[in-house]
C-alpha cells in the first residue's frame, strides 16, 4: 500500500549562493506542484502573496517546511495538529493567520 505521508518533491540542501530571485520562483513552482490539492492551494496562495517579501531567514523557514508531508503540513496550518517545535516560527505564524476561504472564493 503507498505510504500518503512522504513529500512531493525531496528538497535539497539549502544553496546560499542561489540568488534570491531563482530562490522565490522555485519555492513558488515547488508551492503550486504539491500532491495534494489542499497543499497546492495552501501553500501556493501563500507563496504568491508572500515570497516577494520574505527575508532569506523566512526563506529558509519556508524551505525547511516544504521538506514536510504534505497532510502534515495542511493539518498544521490549519491547526488541526500542533506544528512540531523546530517549525514554530514566523513564518508558520503567517500560514496559520491567513484566511484561507477568502482565498479560494
Amino acid at each position: 500500500m503507498p505510504s500518503f505521508d512522504s513529500p512531493g518533491f525531496i528538497e535539497p540542501e539549502i544553496d546560499t549562493s542561489e540568488p534570491l530571485d531563482i530562490r522565490r520562483k522555485r519555492l513558488k513552482f515547488r508551492s503550486w506542484h504539491r500532491g495534494i490539492k489542499e497543499a497546492d492551494i495552501l501553500l501556493g496562495s501563500f507563496a504568491d502573496d508572500h515570497l516577494k517579501d520574505m527575508s532569506p531567514a523566512q526563506l529558509d523557514c519556508y524551505e525547511n517546511l516544504l521538506r514536510e508531508p504534505d497532510l502534515k503540513i495542511v493539518t498544521w496550518i490549519t491547526k488541526d495538529q500542533p506544528a512540531p517545535e523546530y517549525l514554530q516560527n514566523d513564518v508558520m505564524d503567517m500560514l496559520q493567520a491567513l484566511d484561507y476561504l477568502k482565498m479560494i472564493k
